[in-house]
């Protein structure tokens, strides 16, 4: 066993014993994995509404015979003091607790029992280890933020320790600051890259500045792993070009588990092992595949906390012929609240604005990074990190793009700035409405 299970094993977490049951769950055949599923669900629900007061309430008096109708739980349902959402035999002390990073302006405290925690790390090694990354023998450059507090900092990087990783933080992206990421991997055997998409597409961008691919500079590097924003296809692009590398999207939710992974044929598979993964319309009634709609999760082994057809706050689809077993993503889209709402009465997704400006605003490597902010009704600000200023013509081509797709007359404002404002955890929010 290496450092880092060693650590999971002594905090509590039986890693071990998770592990040889997700193996379990995988041996699992094909035609009996729907069977698995349904009871595995099935169970954990009876378990909260027998040993969860917060969730017999939640539930009332609802049908909980059909699956589907099941009332689907919201982020602002579990904004309330964690102790009153737990199960009967928790505590705080006995669980394992965190925040969660409040991106979708709902954030609360969670907690999931020991094992519930360990098959989720679990789950991480194993999809890993499908492009045979191991946490003991792995050097990973680690694009992420990181506590700013002494405690939480050398927590932090002790952790790095035991995980075999170099963070590199990333509340900082300036240029000077980019050519010290740089000279780490010019001296250190990285892996592989693991981080906040955002972070790592800038730093391929200021490679590609510099002319540089990185595999020249670290040939030991194999793969890219980015992670918690959306990866667009010409940001994928970009990276695999400038590091020399596959680039490898991971899903995944702190409150919940590794959602999907890519695997070696450049599928997007859900994790069907220990979660259940639905869409559903508006009436949050599942959806055919193929059909977009708003992504709902049931964590199959979490006996801490109830966690029962939730609401993430993302849209997406499931490709069309997946079954229980291995079932594809097919297209993450984003933030179901991040909406835009237009003077002529349209809602459409805060995302059409930032895809829109993508298209124009990066053409000649001049934008680095952009953000935009909902003002008002019809004014929305596009603040941007450039080597020099948008042209008029430039700001002029912006605006017409966005009047084809959306809407005339909007009143747009630029701002160039020195660096953009991360989250706490240091996570770039593409689009915010004011309103």
């Amino acid at each position: 066993m290496n450092l880092f299970e060693l650590s999971l094993k002594l905090n509590g977490f039986p890693i071990t014993e998770a592990k040889r049951a997700l193996e379990d769950i995988k041996d699992i055949p094909e035609n009996k994995f729907e069977e698995y599923v349904i009871r595995s669900r099935q169970d954990i629900l009876f378990y909260h509404l027998n040993n969860n007061p917060f969730y017999k309430k939640f539930i009332a008096d609802r049908n909980t015979v059909e699956w589907s109708q099941i009332p689907v739980m919201q982020k602002s349902d579990l904004q309330k003091p964690l102790k009153e959402r737990l199960s009967h035999g928790f505590s705080e002390k006995k669980v394992y607790v965190n925040k969660t990073s409040g991106s979708s302006g709902h954030p609360f405290i969670f907690a999931k029992d020991r094992y519930c925690h360990a098959l989720t790390w679990a789950e991480i090694l194993d999809r890993f280890g499908w492009f045979g990354i191991d946490f003991h023998s792995s050097y990973q450059a680690r694009f992420y933020g990181i506590p700013l507090d002494t405690i939480g900092y050398k927590k932090e990087r002790f952790k790095d320790w035991l995980g075999k990783r170099y963070r590199f933080p990333i509340f900082d992206l300036s240029e000077a600051k980019l050519g010290q990421f740089l000279e780490h991997f010019r001296s250190k055997k990285f892996d592989h890259i693991n981080g906040y998409t955002s972070s790592i597409v800038l730093f391929a961008k200021f490679l590609k500045s510099k002319n540089i691919t990185l595999t020249d500079v670290c040939p030991t590097l194999k793969y890219c792993i980015v992670t918690s924003e959306m990866l667009y296809p010409d940001d994928k692009k970009l990276m695999e070009n400038i590091f020399g590398v596959p680039v490898i999207n991971e899903y995944g939710a702190s409150e919940l588990d590794l959602i999907a992974f890519t695997n070696a044929e450049g599928q997007f598979v859900l994790n069907s092992e220990t979660l259940f993964v639905e869409i559903v319309d508006e009436n949050d009634q599942p959806v055919p595949h193929g059909t977009q709609g708003r992504i709902v999760i049931t964590s199959l082994y979490n006996k801490a906390h109830p966690m029962i057809r939730y609401d993430i706050g993302d849209t997406g689809s499931i490709e069309p012929g997946s079954g229980f077993k291995d079932p594809v993503l097919r297209e993450l889209v984003g933030r179901t609240n991040d909406v835009a709402l237009l003077p002529g009465g349209k809602t459409v997704p805060g995302l059409t604005f930032y895809y829109v400006t993508k298209s124009v605003i990066e053409d000649d490597g001049n934008v680095k990074e952009f953000v935009i902010e909902q003002a008002d009704l019809d004014r929305f600000k596009i603040r941007y990190v450039s080597d020099r200023e948008l042209t008029a013509n430039e700001t002029e081509t912006i605006k017409n793009a966005l009047y084809t797709y959306l809407e005339n007359d909007l009143k747009l404002e630029f701002e160039r700035k020195d660096i953009l404002d991360r989250s706490k955890r240091g996570k770039l929010k593409q689009f915010t409405s004011l309103l």
